[in-house]
């Protein structure tokens, strides 16, 4: 009888060709082995061998699938660096979350189903989407009105949206000192000036606003910032939503990373005539597959509606479908309750691999930011870090003022798996301990 060995060859030949592709369900063992003139276990030991080569995956219930995507090479921690570790952007897919998406979706790829998801949708969506985001966007007692909420295709336009609504070319939006990186290629690409305003260790200072005129927004991240890891606490929250109140001045409130901290209301529940609340699914779901909402005051829907609309920024109706069939039958919910463990997870293994250095970090956070050691500068460190083969973010990346950027590196901490996650953060503490001439050439 043909060693089983062999036959998976032939099979794993058919996937590297193309013949066989992501997502293609193979035949029922039985059928197989029927096909192969083979007994079923020897058909059952075959497929067994393609999953433990990584080239397929089995689903209770469903059968054996062509795994969607070849396994990743082992990352090289060491000179030279031939792979390399994604610390620098945040992509949080945990390894059982597609077939736990997969199912929600199974009803909704049916013809007559699908007829619906291809029609195209407006940038209030539908009823359903609206009040399934109102519930799913909920926490810490605030619940946005489905009536005002808007959708975008993910959180970038949906961050671009509102502010083309609410600062016109020419003029100032008030914005941390680091942010995030999009907004500044945002405003440039509206003609809008970004302006730093005063922080401390508990976020944004109120009283920065009166000595900034002028600015016809804000943009903040007042929980999980990023790249700092700053959450805002809630008398800090109140003294500014006081003050952005007092002189009328819109707020765009970033809340992506929210998911991860729900203890705490947005501003949106203490200012909410001044706040638009922006967040997407591509933090806590996954990036390939995303959806923004804008959740805005009574007076600015129609003026974020038309933003989104001009910009080409509306949510595609598979999207929207798809997105509400994961928030109403529990999918997210169980996907964002798992990630908020495995941010926790990671944020003790940085703990454990930095100990001594100087890193700040929400332990709830998917990130954290290193200050670095004398006399090492961000860029000369990235510069090393990439020569072993792992990929950090310097502060400059983040900075908004012309002036110099702190020495330090964020450290995104979603992408790899965690023994690689903790390999990495042990090299680059290795690293940290010697200094730029031990690092190699530049």
């Amino acid at each position: 009888m043909e060693d089983y060995r062999v036959i998976a060859d032939g099979l794993a030949a058919d996937i590297a060709r193309g013949r066989l592709r992501p997502g293609d369900q193979l035949p029922p063992q039985r059928r197989f082995a029927r096909a192969q003139g083979i007994a079923s276990s020897t058909a059952a030991r075959v497929y067994q061998e393609l999953i433990r080569r990584g080239l397929a995956v089995g689903e209770v219930g469903r059968g054996t699938f062509v795994r969607a995507g070849a396994p990743l090479p082992e990352p090289a921690l060491a000179e030279p660096g031939g792979a390399r570790i994604d610390l620098e952007l945040n992509f949080p897919v945990l390894p059982d979350q597609p077939a736990l998406m997969a199912r929600s979706l199974t009803r909704m790829l049916r013809p007559e189903a699908l007829t619906t998801a291809l029609r195209p949708v407006g940038a209030a969506g539908t009823p359903e989407a609206r009040q399934a985001a109102a519930a799913h966007l909920a926490r810490a007692g605030w619940a946005p009105d489905p009536g005002r909420i808007l959708f975008a295709g993910n959180g970038r336009q949906a961050i671009a949206a509102a502010i083309a609504a609410l600062v016109p070319a020419g003029e100032r939006l008030g914005v941390e000192p680091l942010t995030y990186p999009v907004v500044k290629g945002i405003t440039a690409r509206l003609g809008i000036t970004p302006v730093p305003l005063t922080v401390d260790g508990d976020g944004l200072v109120p009283q920065a606003l009166g000595a900034a005129p002028s600015l016809r927004a804000l943009y903040l991240q007042p929980t999980l910032h990023n790249p700092l890891g700053v959450t805002m606490s809630a008398q800090r929250r109140a003294e500014l939503a006081n003050v952005v109140r007092a002189r009328n001045i819109p707020l765009v409130e970033d809340a992506v990373y929210g998911f991860l901290r729900d203890d705490l209301p947005p501003l949106a529940a203490l200012a909410p005539e001044q706040t638009l609340v922006v967040d997407s699914l591509s933090k806590r779901l996954a990036p390939g597959l995303s959806l923004g909402f804008v959740a805005t005051p009574a007076h600015l829907v129609h003026s974020v509606a038309s933003a989104l609309r001009s910009g080409a920024w509306t949510a595609s109706g598979f999207a929207l479908e798809a997105a509400v069939r994961w928030m109403t039958d529990g999918t997210a919910t169980a996907i964002e309750g798992a990630k908020r463990r495995d941010a926790t997870m990671r944020q003790q293994i940085v703990a454990d691999r930095l100990a001594g250095y100087r890193v700040r970090a929400d332990p709830h956070a998917y990130h954290c930011w290193w200050e670095l050691p004398e006399p090492w500068r961000a860029e000369t460190f990235v510069a090393a870090a990439a020569r072993r083969g792992i990929a950090v973010t310097p502060a400059a990346a983040f900075a908004v003022g012309p002036g110099h950027a702190p020495h330090a590196v964020r450290l995104a901490l979603a992408s790899p798996p965690p023994d690689a996650l903790g390999q990495a953060l042990d090299t680059l503490a290795e690293l940290a301990r010697g200094t730029p001439e031990d690092s190699g050439p530049e």
